[in-house]
């Protein structure tokens, strides 16, 4: 992803997946597009993702890859927690053309 939006949300009592479709219907709103790739810090994915995000493809310590309703979610340590970069995976979308 070469341009995203930075979404900020820290409300303890909403899970990973209420905060992720917020940003992305935010950024729908905003941009028009909607996003397909979303990168957090690794802190916020659930010890089991199956509680509150729907299905992991890959687990590893330094890139964890979640599909949340169209939206790729891919783990780096250089995201502060908190913190989401959201937006359009260019090279997907230009090679599904």
């Amino acid at each position: 992803m070469d341009i995203g939006m930075l979404w900020f949300d820290n409300d303890k009592q909403v899970d990973l997946r209420s905060k992720i479709e917020r940003a992305a219907a935010y950024y729908r709103d905003k941009y028009g597009k909607a996003p397909n790739l979303c990168f957090v810090h690794p802190c916020m994915i659930p010890a089991n993702p199956g509680e509150s995000i729907s299905s992991a493809v890959s687990q590893s310590a330094e890139k964890s890859q979640i599909q949340e309703q169209g939206v790729e979610i891919r783990t780096s340590n250089t995201m502060l927690p908190n913190h989401f970069w959201i937006g359009i995976n260019r090279r997907e979308s230009t090679s599904a053309l």
